[in-house]
Parts: C-alpha cells; structure tokens; sequence
C-alpha cells in the first residue's frame, strides 16, 4: 500500500516492550519520508532520560544525542528538559563524530531547564547498587552506572542544577555544586554504608568503563586516556572529592556549550508555526517508564508520549505516536520474562549472538514476542503506526528449524486467562504464556523488499504479531473502523538503513492473512 500521511507535525518515536526495539533507526526513516514534502524534519528532539539509553542510527552508535545526528538536513538536534545530561558526555559524543564528518555542535541546542549530571550521580548510582547487593542482601538491579536516577532525585529534591547555571557566574554553579557533592559523599557513607575500599574502586571502575566505551576516541586522537581518568577527582581521604578538579571540569566542559543553550520550548512553536515537523526520539519504553513499569526494574522517566510536552515545553495538542517492536522480544537485568526462552533453545542461542545492550555491552535475555506488553501499551498509551525490527533474525539457521511462538495472553495459577498486563508484579510473576505456534520459514529475508516477496511462513508470522497485538487492546469491546487501526508502516528485515519493507498491506487486510 502507499504509506499513509502522518497525522500530525509531531511524531512520538516509542518503545512498546522493554526497550531495545530499534527506535533509533526510525528517526532517518521518517526524515526521508518526509523529505521534499510540505512537512519536512527539521528537529529531532531527545525527551528524556540520559546518557543510559543506547540508540543506533545509520550505524553510529549513540547514547545522549539524538539519533537526528545522522539525518544531515535536520536543523535542530535537540536535548529537551527532561533529560539528565553530563556535559562531559556531551563532548565524548560530540568531538569523535564531528572528526568523522557529522555537523553535530552547529545543530546542538540544549534546553536551559535541561538538568546536568555529573560524577557524583554515577558515585551515587554505584553505591545503590552495592548497598542494595551487600546491605540488602538482595539481587543486583543491573544499572547502567550513568548517575541517571540519582540525578532525577535531584530534581524531585528540589536540588537541581541546571545548563541554565552555565550561563551564570562561576561561583553560583561552584556552591550548588559543593552542595551536591557534600550530599552524595554522606549519602555514600553513612546510607548506603559502602566500605572505604569500594569507595576507592568506584572510582577505578568509572575509570575502566570509559576507557572502553571511549575507545574509538582515543584511537582516532580525538582524547587522551587521561580525559577518562576518575581517579583525579577522589579526594585525599575516604568519602571526599576534590572539588575543586571536579568543579573546574565541569565548569569548562558546561560553558563551552553556552551557544548551544536556548529555549528549545520557542524554537520548537517557531518550526511547527513555519509547517516544519518535530521528531520526539524516546528512551527506554512503556514498560520502563517510573510510574508504569515495575519498581525497581524502571527508568527514572516518563518514556512514553505525553511526557513530548512537558519535555518540549509546548501545549499538549494532536501528535503521531510510532509505536517501536521487535520480532522477538529482549530484556536485560532482573526483569520479570514471561515469555523467555529456555537458554538451550536453538533460536535462543542464536539470537543471544545479536543481542548486546548499546550502553553497557550486557548480554540481553530473548524471548517470544510477546503481544500482550505490546496491545496493553497501545490500549493504554495509544499509537497510530507500528514500526517491527529484526524479522530477519528468525530464519531458519544453523539447528534452527522449529515453529515460532507468540503469546496472546496469560493464564494464573487457576488457569484463567488474562489479556492485559496485570498492574501488580507479585500478580505478574505466578502467570504463564499463552502461545499459538506459527510455522517458521528457511529463506533469507534481508535483501526482500516488497512484502509480498516475503516467504508465505514469514507473511503469515507478521500478520500473527499485529493480530495479537489488537486483539489484547481491543479485548471486550469494539475494534476502531479499518482506517483506524494501527498500522504496520516499516518491518525491518536487517540492521542497515535500506533493510525495511515499506508496502505492508492495511492492516484489516494484513490480518486476515489466515
């Protein structure tokens, strides 16, 4: 079919499972679709989070920035309010990708209401979790080690600094500073209760981390090793920094960007008022989002749309929500799988080959694709389009040879059926997947590019997911008329930019397929 119009200027780039779906290659999708047009992509706006959420776009691998740095023609690149950004970080990205060829700081523009992050967040993020490991006695959460949630404590404390600081005077920016650093040191100490030994080596591992994740950089001479040197920042005795090496880092590494902090909120109304459209790049995904997922195993932010608006700084009004899946599903850390495949699972062993997390290299569980995440997020969160990736990775291969699975509701331990993700977790962890079983196909799909070339197993699979995605959010009542229904814009048949099949019938005739 011809791809439909967008319905709005503002389009909502969204994970539907546990992040991990692929949304960063949506981004140049939707830029060349729109390119040419009345309403071509002009900003490409990151709306919450931090440097935890890992993205990849046009093979660049990206963490802080949005994945609009590979869209040449998008004239704004920006950092909305409601993210938590370590100017450091900001630079890390930046120079390396500049020396590669891409126009990254004449398009930067940071909101002034943007918190910064800084080392004792990620002093602070470590501590939690050896708290929580060697004082609780309870399992490691699996964090990034970016500082993201302590930061957001930050400003639900009523103790934020923000890059509009940058634009003030130094010693305004030295004392919120000193304050921070006085509370994350006593926090660290006397809460959290970690060793004088794990104090120092917190600072040996963010040293180690840094190096690797900075690799590339210091092999292309764009930083020395010693920029990624943590241990100058520990003070002389246990549980104190040097303050003054932290502040005039920071302080240097903020001030360097003041062109690049504006009011993102009026640049914004001024694209969309000259008809130009706004892409919303999301961390995470609905179920990681601090108030919808499940404690503790969330984010720190809002990740689904309506936080746009109050990361953007703009009215609420109509917008374009793509709703981002994979063919399978993935999760990393101590998420509750319902749909987790036994480890010796062929499929399973050749998935977990592809499956590495962008931030923090950790190996990501698989799964089956789990419908039922996917049509609660759409009942309750709402998309118009869906974009599924890695479809190519099912084929048959190596000793895989066997059906694929999709789950279209839980059973509990009674054995009654539920089609919505139940809002408590103890709830969540007694229920069983539901699956209907699909042949699978032999043939490579990455080079197709018409659906209809698809092989007939591969179509009929495809045609499963989104009939059981609709048929957990419209459970129990009517369906919306075919024009209504979500539909399947892009399916992704392989990691590079032209692996995407674009002509997906309608979706009313996409699930009949029998």
């Amino acid at each position: 079919m011809s791809l439909l119009p967008f319905s709005s200027q503002l389009i909502a780039d969204v994970g539907i499972s546990f992040g991990d779906e692929g949304k960063g290659r949506l981004i140049p999708e939707v830029a060349d679709e729109l390119r040419g047009t009345a309403h071509p992509v002009s900003v490409v706006l990151k709306v919450n989070g931090g440097a935890n959420s890992g993205h990849t776009a046009g093979g660049i691998k990206l963490n802080l920035l949005p994945a609009g740095v590979v869209v040449g023609d998008a004239a704004h690149l920006c950092i909305g309010s409601g993210v938590v950004a370590d100017p450091r970080k900001i630079w890390w990205e930046t120079r390396p990708l500049e020396r590669k060829g891409y126009a990254v700081l004449s398009r930067l523009r940071i909101d002034e209401r943007t918190l910064v992050s800084d080392l004792t967040h990620r002093l602070l993020d470590l501590a939690w979790e050896d708290y929580r490991v060697h004082v609780l006695a309870d399992e490691p959460r699996g964090s990034t080690g970016r500082g993201i949630t302590p930061a957001y404590l930050d400003e639900v404390g009523q103790q934020q600094i923000t890059f509009s600081d940058f634009l003030a005077g130094p010693n305004y920016f030295a004392r919120k500073l000193a304050q921070r650093a006085d509370r994350a040191c006593r926090t660290i100490q006397h809460v959290c209760r970690v060793s004088e030994a794990t104090w120092a080596a917190f600072f040996d591992k963010l040293t180690a981390a840094e190096l690797r994740a900075n690799a590339e950089a210091i092999e292309l001479g764009v930083f020395s090793p010693s920029e990624f040197d943590f241990t100058r920042f520990r003070g002389s005795s246990p549980f104190t920094l040097n303050l003054e090496a932290l502040t005039e880092t920071y302080w240097s590494a903020g001030t360097a960007l003041a062109r690049n902090i504006v009011e993102v909120r009026e640049l914004i109304l001024g694209e969309l008022a000259a008809g130009r459209t706004v892409i919303g790049e999301f961390g995470q995904a609905y179920w990681l989002d601090k108030r919808h997922g499940f404690s503790p195993n969330v984010t720190a932010s809002h990740t689904f749309t309506p936080e746009f608006f109050e990361s953007a700084g703009i009215p609420v009004q109509r917008i374009h929500t793509f709703g981002v899946a994979k063919a399978y599903d993935t999760k990393v850390g101590t998420h509750t799988f319902i749909t987790q495949m036994d480890d010796a699972h062929p499929l399973a062993a050749k998935l977990k080959q592809l499956e590495f997390g962008t931030s923090t290299g950790r190996q990501r569980m698989v799964g089956w694709f789990d419908a039922v995440e996917k049509g609660d997020a759409l009942r309750y969160g709402g998309y118009q389009d869906v974009m599924i990736n890695k479809s190519d990775a099912l084929s048959h291969s190596g000793e895989w040879r066997g059906d694929l699975q999709i789950c279209v509701a839980y059973e509990d331990p009674s054995g009654r059926r539920i089609v919505h993700v139940p809002r408590n977790e103890a709830v969540r962890r007694t229920l069983r997947p539901v699956y209907t079983r699909h042949p699978g196909w032999a043939e490579d799909i990455s080079q197709i590019r018409r659906f209809a070339d698809l092989p007939p197993n591969a179509r009929r699979y495809v045609a499963a997911m989104m009939r059981g995605i609709l048929d957990v959010a419209y459970a129990g009542g009517p369906r919306p008329p075919a024009g209504k229904l979500p539909n399947l814009r892009y399916l992704g048949v392989g990691p590079e930019p032209s692996q995407i099949i674009k002509d997906v019938p309608a979706t009313a005739e996409l699930i009949a397929i029998g």
